[in-house]
């Protein structure tokens, strides 16, 4: 040691020589191998240089590197808390899913620093499929947070794989507490403990729509406690949701308004009525029941306690008998009950119409969809007694006939009349009387798909309704034109819509009446599928229809000369043609479509083979403001 102390450069210590006579003592700095080389400048007298790594006991000791990963999620979120800023907050949650994970568990009030922001700038968000994950909702979470929050969240999701489980909903209802619209469909992988979480976080919650996921009578209970503003509420396909949790509803929830329960198979008649029969009937004004295994009972329930009930729809009810539905009538408690569909369900018959009619004094809108024991009896008796009733539509309802609907029409004050699928409606057999009287009421008739109404029908109701503006005749094959000059010249103040769709015995000889009569009110013109219309057809609305908006000939047999037409009628303003399937339209109608570009908002040009991928292209090109379907 002293050697070494003293020594000054010279002496033993020098190229080539060892300071140690004995190898053994070299182990006190290293070891035996290949690891190291000693050795000095040949030419010039220095300290000697070691070229390899330092080693002590065979390990190389390397200084480990320094990152902020290293520290701890407690020091992060600490950290994460103080940021005072939407981009810093952004930009952290953009380094890593880890980070971005953090940044959702914190609340909005934890925050150190608060943003600048509008409170009502609430933004909504939909996910739909592959897009409703855990990772969107936590980017959705944290940077709603930071621009006054999410209003409205609607989630569709079908990924099984990386679906949207427990863990993003609880960071919505973390950071998104204004939260008051929230739709989730389809999410197998969520629990009531998402629900929950929402519940006691977003107390603004207003609508809520379930369908297709696992909660139970839990989740409402939890909504119904802390969520005192709902209004609406839909619950579809929750075979876990029963009796308790709407008894949770009706009793805490005072404005709901609007409730629809649909094919829940644990909602039977104590669930309905324990909701109805609470505090919150008093507020509620529209009721949906659909598939659900409910009696007679509910409905007389509905009948009772429905004083503020404005629409009420009833859908597949197979336990409900005649007596529900007369009951429900006689109940008195739908006064205030305006809008009313029935669909599917047996228990309606002649007697039970007749009720309802009667329950319902302010009643304006009826639609009966497959009911497959009324008769005309019963609509003429329910036409009798429902003294405000304004629109109806039958559906399916094959023991109606013409003959009812006739007497119907002439005792009531209807004004929109639908007829759809009805087999029992055919022509009357001639001779057979029909009260001569006019209804001055029905400004609207539809007729879709009934294969038995004829001519005879046709002539009939343009006798008993000269009061038309707006007529629609759907898939009707037996009508012709000569039948239906009657209809026309009976109308009058005018027709304003006239839909034709599908009647393909209707030529150019009843457009060119048409338009000679009506073409100065006339707005609105479906030919659809009418096989015999041509450019005559074409020709007599450009020289005739002053008012025309929206005209639809497709699948007809008009051509290249028929477009010209349209497009030299100066006082035409058309903002929507269709004329999809016209075959004989080709390449040669492209600039007289161009001129019309002026006022068209929607152009249907789907299966003209006639006109090339180009001549889409320059119509998308040069009719800029135009919707084009091709």
């Amino acid at each position: 040691m002293q050697k070494l102390v003293g020594y000054s450069g010279e002496g033993d210590f020098s190229h080539g020589k060892s300071m140690y006579t004995n190898p053994m003592d070299l182990g006190i700095f290293t070891s035996h191998g290949h690891h190291m080389e000693v050795y000095s400048l040949p030419c010039k007298r220095s300290r000697s240089r070691i070229s390899a790594p330092f080693i002590f006991n065979e390990q190389i000791h390397k200084k480990p590197k320094t990152t902020i990963e290293i520290l701890p999620d407690e020091c992060l979120f600490e950290i994460f808390k103080r940021l005072n800023g939407t981009q810093e907050r952004s930009s952290c949650a953009s380094v890593s899913k880890h980070w971005l994970n953090l940044l959702s568990t914190i609340r909005k009030d934890e925050f150190t620093h608060s943003l600048n922001q509008q409170q009502n700038a609430h933004l909504s968000r939909f996910l739909k499929g592959k897009k409703a994950t855990d990772i969107r909702l936590l980017a959705i979470a944290v940077g709603a947070s930071s621009h006054g929050g999410l209003g409205s969240l609607s989630i569709n999701g079908n990924n099984v794989t990386r679906g949207v489980t427990n863990l993003g909903l609880k960071a919505i209802s973390r950071n998104c507490p204004s939260l008051t619209d929230l739709s989730l469909w389809n999410l197998s992988s969520i629990s009531d403990e998402a629900i929950i979480e929402i519940a006691n976080e977003c107390h603004n919650l207003e609508k809520l729509d379930f369908c297709q996921i696992p909660i139970s009578d839990n989740s409402l209970i939890a909504i119904a406690k802390n969520c005192p503003n709902l209004k609406e509420l839909s619950i579809e396909s929750c075979s876990n949701i029963g009796n308790e949790g709407l008894q949770a509803i009706g009793q805490s929830c005072q404005n709901l308004k609007s409730i629809s329960i649909k094919n829940c198979s644990q909602v039977v008649d104590q669930g309905i009525t324990s909701l109805l029969s609470s505090s919150s009937s008093y507020s509620l004004m529209k009721l949906k029941l659909e598939s659900l295994n409910i009696s007679d009972m509910s409905l007389a329930v509905i009948g009772h306690y429905g004083i503020e009930i404005t629409d009420l729809a009833l859908t597949r009810l197979c336990k409900v008998t005649e007596k529900g539905f007369w009951v429900m009538g006689s109940g008195q408690g739908l006064q205030k009950l305006k809008s009313l569909t029935i669909t599917s369900c047996f228990g309606v018959t002649d007697l039970g119409l007749e009720a309802l009619g009667r329950g319902c004094p302010n009643l304006k809108q009826f639609a009966l969809r497959k009911s497959a024991f009324l008769s005309d009896n019963g609509i003429v008796s329910f036409a009798e007694v429902a003294l405000s009733l304004e629109t109806i539509l039958l559906e399916e309802c094959h023991r109606v006939t013409q003959c009812g609907v006739f007497n119907f029409v002439l005792k009531s004050k209807l004004k929109n009349l639908t007829l759809e699928n009805c087999f029992g409606i055919k022509d009357l057999v001639p001779g057979i009387p029909i009260p001569f009287r006019c209804s001055d009421s029905v400004k609207s008739l539809s007729i879709r798909n009934c294969p038995g109404f004829g001519n005879n029908s046709l002539m009939l109701f343009g006798r008993i309704c000269p009061q038309l503006q707006n007529v629609e005749f759907i898939g009707l094959h037996g009508i012709t034109d000569e039948c239906f000059a009657p209809l026309i010249e009976c109308c009058e103040p005018g027709l304003v819509s006239v839909s034709l769709s599908s009647c393909p015995k209707l030529t150019d000889k009843l457009v060119s009446e048409l338009c000679k009569i009506h073409g100065g009110t006339l707005e609105i013109l479906n030919l659809d599928g009418c096989t015999s219309i041509t450019d005559s057809s074409l020709v007599s609305i450009a020289s005739d229809c002053l008012l025309l908006t929206e005209l639809g000939v497709s699948g007809s047999g008009i051509t290249d000369s028929g477009v010209r037409a349209l497009a030299c009628a100066v006082q035409l303003n058309l903002q929507i043609l269709s004329i999809s399937n016209c075959r004989f339209v080709s390449d040669k109608s492209l600039p007289f479509l161009v001129k019309l570009s002026e006022s068209l908002v929607g152009l249907n040009v789907r299966q003209c083979h006639g006109i090339s991928n180009s001549g889409v292209g320059l119509l998308v090109d040069r009719l800029w403001n135009c919707d084009i379907l091709s």
